[in-house]
């Protein structure tokens, strides 16, 4: 099984960004998901998290994420000291940030600057669903797109769909120099989670 976890807060649509992940994965034959929220004060700025468990037969562990095999922060802030407790052995952490950090296991993206180009604002959820399709089998730029259709009000699309778009192949071109270097380790954590010949989707609280 495949999870990620998810940091954000109110108003950044990490919910959605878990949700359209799950989507995505769940869309090929053999592939479940499961997406769901775990909010702390409901209130816009205070800090939630959002879990996607993606995997080739159906998934009955409804429990919050401990360890994932990736870990999302769209707001660097909420990147503490004590990260590494939530990461897999294998893990990568995806943070919205326009530095890079000293750490193999720490992948900066310039999420806001990538959506506020697109949008006219800093929204940075669908970067990382761009993001996490260039990084893992998981998911495809064909698939992450098709949740954005299928699961975004119309008018969101176009806009949604290009910032996926210049995520991918941003996140891929540095992959591609990071990860495939000679003595580097996979950039795509654990094993393949599509398998099989049936399809399950699980999402709760669209929100």
């Amino acid at each position: 099984m495949k999870e990620v976890l998810w940091h954000g807060r109110g108003g950044q649509g990490a919910f959605t960004a878990a949700r359209l992940l799950g989507a995505a994965a769940s869309s090929a034959e053999g592939a479940y998901a499961l997406a769901f929220p775990s909010f702390g004060p409901e209130r816009r700025g205070a800090p939630m998290r959002a879990f996607t468990k993606m995997d080739h037969a159906p998934i009955g562990d409804r429990s919050a994420v401990r360890k994932a095999d990736y870990v999302v922060y769209l707001d660097e802030t909420l990147l503490g000291h004590l990260w590494t407790e939530e990461l897999k052995p294998t893990g990568l952490v995806l943070v919205n940030s326009a530095k890079d950090f000293d750490d193999a296991r720490i992948l900066s993206i310039d999420a806001n600057g990538i959506s506020a180009d697109i949008l006219g604002r800093p929204i940075p959820n669908t970067v990382f669903l761009g993001a996490i399709a260039a990084l893992d089998d998981c998911v495809t730029l064909e698939t992450a797109i098709g949740a954005i259709r299928g699961y975004m009000p119309a008018k969101l699309h176009e806009r949604n769909e290009r910032i996926v778009n210049v995520a991918y192949r941003a996140v891929s071109e540095l992959a591609a120099t990071r990860f495939h270097a000679p003595g580097a380790e996979s950039m795509a954590p654990g094993d393949s989670c599509i398998a099989g010949a049936s399809r399950e989707t699980s999402m709760e609280r669209w929100a």
